[in-house]
């Protein structure tokens, strides 16, 4: 299996004003290359520049500007170069597919904050001891970085990654060949309803509840928030107290996010050991949270109708809260970690179909939270509903696979 590993640095100052030099340089060879092509195709007979060409320019690069461009690795500079190529290469597939194009764009200092080491011991070194939780981590031009090492690497070393978060830094590990640890088996299966009032339902009829991070902190962001704005935009000297108000905005972010991912990590972590097989639905959570279209006013030209755009702004904030999509991955993780399984289902009439008879129908759902059948009034939770249909179609792929 695949896995990465995340571990603070703790280097010091010399060493954090090299990091911080490190991204700087990077991020100045990411938008010279972007220039490059944005030139090439406006100023020629629209000539498109790959990679290739651009990584062959790399030795003058660093031969002009030894300080800047010469002190780092080579192969990173490759790999900021393969990240700008990547951006264009999804560019031109979604004008392919009909699209938004999303054109890459600049990176601003504060917008680029990883360098990618592609090769455990080209430019990066990853210095590990079997018992010493406190080890090291080589990077060409800012020496031996202390990294506190809070859980043991497994498998094989591949790619080593530099990433900057707030005012702390990071290295994440991408290893290769790391062996499952499987769990005893418990002969249980399960499927689960997210939600939004309840984080998800189990067909056991079990809630779990939703914590709304981002709804708990609103007040004091929504004031941190509005300090900032008090503060011009557009100015050339950014003031020291502009600089306070910025972090307290990014911490509070930082906090929830936080927040989140451990939430997320233990609930997966108590589904995987408690079921061999865990269903769930196959949500377009995009789609979910897209904005409602305009309803023009066939009375009055120019002007619209409501359109419920307010209801579903704050519906969509509490979906986006919850953050079903990384929960879904984790739990993907973990599960084949300890040798479990996952089976997505269809999610098309999960809360409108009755587990008894089948009938389904849009009135099934009396309320939110209430779910009543038509047609043999059966009764029960809504989310449970959705959670028993997807354990039962659950049940129909695994038929079909075994």
């Amino acid at each position: 299996m695949i896995r990465a590993y995340k571990f603070r640095l703790r280097p010091t100052v010399r060493q954090a004003q090299a990091l911080t030099e490190m991204l700087r340089d990077h991020c100045s060879l990411y938008n010279g290359a972007l220039q490059e092509r944005r030139d090439a195709y406006q100023h020629t007979t629209k000539t498109s520049i790959k990679y290739v060409d651009q990584s062959a320019q790399l030795k003058e690069i660093r031969a002009f500007d030894p300080e800047r461009q010469g002190r780092w690795s080579f192969s990173s500079q490759q790999a900021t170069l393969r990240r700008l190529d990547k951006a264009f290469q999804a560019f031109f597939r979604r004008v392919k597919n009909g699209e938004t194009p999303g054109y890459p764009r600049f990176k601003g200092a504060g917008h680029f904050d990883t360098v990618v080491f592609p090769k455990d011991g080209d430019g990066c070194r990853w210095n590990s001891t079997p018992h010493d939780r406190q080890t090291r981590v080589r990077l060409q031009g800012v020496g031996h970085v202390r990294v506190h090492r809070h859980r043991p690497v497994e498998g094989q070393v591949k790619t080593i990654s530099v990433r900057r978060e707030g005012r702390h830094w990071y290295v994440v590990l991408a290893c290769d060949n790391v062996p499952a640890s499987p769990l005893p088996s418990t002969s249980s299966i399960v499927g689960i309803d997210m939600g939004t009032v309840h984080f998800f339902t189990d067909s056991d009829g079990k809630h779990a509840e939703n914590p709304r991070f981002l709804q708990a902190s609103a007040e004091e962001l929504a004031k941190a928030q509005r300090h900032l704005d008090t503060f011009p935009k557009r100015t050339r000297e950014r003031t020291k107290k502009h600089r306070a108000a910025a972090r307290k905005v990014a911490r509070l972010h930082t906090e929830i996010r936080h927040q989140r991912l451990d939430h997320h990590h233990k609930t997966a972590r108590l589904l995987v050991q408690d079921h061999d097989v865990i269903a769930y639905e196959r949500l377009n959570t995009a789609g979910m949270t897209k904005a409602p279209p305009p309803k023009p006013d066939p009375a009055t030209p120019g002007t619209f109708l409501p359109n419920g755009a307010a209801a579903k702004a704050g519906l969509n904030r509490i979906i986006l809260d919850a953050s079903w999509g990384q929960f879904l991955r984790i739990l993907a993780n973990k599960a084949e970690s300890a040798g479990r399984r996952v089976v997505e289902v269809d999610a098309r009439n999960t809360s409108r179909t009755c587990p008894e008879c089948g009938h389904i129908a849009k009135e099934n759902r009396v309320t939110q939270a209430k779910f009543e059948c038509t047609a043999c009034e059966f009764t029960a939770n809504a989310d449970h509903v959705g959670a028993l249909n997807v354990l039962s179609r659950a049940g129909l792929v695994l038929c079909d696979a075994a």
